[in-house]
């Protein structure tokens, strides 16, 4: 083991003077060396004590710095994240709750299942996109460029499914409105018929054809339309003609007579009337308006006419037809022809007469 004191140094020194090449440095002290090296290195590139002071302490600017940025971002941002946690679980709530709440109400206007389930996960997924984006805003997070590009997606979508999009807009409008419901009579343009079924998109019209019409729900939602049956109690306009010259009294009495002998009628709220509506060219007519329930309208619309026509033949009251009645001025003067000069006239002759051959004057 190698003792060093204070007389190390000079005596290395001494040593290498004498002979360069065989001075020795032993292991020990060129470690000690490199040590001594490095530490004095390190103490060059610190100026003073004062910068070891600010380093120990922390008050070095460049801490300093990073320490108050650190404390600030986390003074700042922590509230915010919890702020964003809140809304989120709080809009997270809500939307479940209008969810449940937008299909109890459908669910009392009687709308159809899949309407209920596809209304219910359009208005949750909406509301559950506008609660993350509410809650990145509160971060700092700005969803400008995101909402950009969904709106940008929603307008390419909307252009491509524009008819589609138009008759789900009408179906909607039709099962919440309800301009007419399953079972209804409805006319609307040239299509009528009883309705079968209404679906988000189209509605299934059966007529008394027995055919199936498919109407888009954006035409029905759109355009004017009968509903025959909205009503409990709808009138059924029959029209009897008589000829000209009938006892009018007469012909009113019998009508009342059927009217009466019909239990399907309703005399209570509207009584039925009867009463001339129009001086035809070949007749006078007279029109019934009578009172039914919804459900024996056509019942009564089968059988009325059959009634009052067995009923005008019974009383001996004339029901017209179309007729045309031609005058001649004077009387036409039978025309005389002489023979022709043929051989095979005289077998034609028999069958020859004034009416065959023409009148004139």
């Amino acid at each position: 083991m190698l003792l060093l004191d204070d007389n190390t140094p000079a005596i290395i020194a001494a040593a290498a003077q004498a002979d360069p090449a065989q001075a020795v440095v032993p292991e020990g002290i060129k470690a000690v060396d490199s040590t001594i090296s490095t530490v004095k290195d390190s103490l060059t590139n610190i100026n003073s004590l004062a910068d070891v002071k600010e380093i120990v302490t922390g008050e070095n600017p460049i801490i300093k710095d990073g320490l108050s940025a650190l404390t600030k971002l986390t003074v700042e941002f922590v509230p915010k994240l919890l702020v964003a946690i809140l809304i989120l679980w709080a809009g997270m709530k809500l939307a479940k709750w209008l969810k449940k709440l937008i299909i109890k109400a459908l669910d009392k206007r009687g709308a159809e299942g899949s309407l209920k389930s596809f209304l219910g996960s359009l208005v949750d997924v909406l509301l559950k996109a506008m609660i993350v984006i509410m809650a990145m805003d509160v971060i700092g997070i700005k969803a400008t460029s995101f909402i950009a590009l969904l709106g940008a997606m929603g307008l390419a979508v909307g252009m491509a499914l524009q008819g589609t999009l138009q008759n789900f807009a009408g179906g909607v409008i039709i099962l919440l409105m309800k301009p007419f419901k399953v079972d209804d009579y409805i006319e609307c343009g040239s299509y009528k018929g009883y309705i079968k079924e209404i679906r988000i998109f189209h509605t299934i019209m059966r007529p008394f054809n027995g055919r199936t019409v498919i109407i888009p729900n954006s035409e029905l939602a759109t355009k004017s339309l009968i509903n025959h049956t909205k009503e409990p109690l709808i009138r059924l306009d029959v029209v009897a003609s008589v000829a000209y010259g009938t006892d009018l009294a007469k012909a009113k009495q019998v009508l009342w007579d059927v009217v009466r002998s019909e239990k399907l009628i309703q005399w209570d709220p509207k009584p039925p009337t009867i009463a001339v509506s129009e001086l035809g060219n070949n007749s006078v007519d007279i029109t019934l308006w009578l009172w039914v329930t919804v459900e024996d309208y056509w019942e009564v619309w089968k059988h009325i006419r059959e009634d009052i026509y067995i009923a005008f033949n019974e009383a001996g009251v004339d029901i017209p037809f179309p007729q045309v009645t031609v005058h001649n001025a004077k009387e036409s003067a039978p025309i005389h022809m002489e023979p022709r000069q043929d051989p095979d006239i005289d077998k034609l002759r028999p069958h020859l007469t004034t009416e065959a051959i023409g009148e004139g004057e």
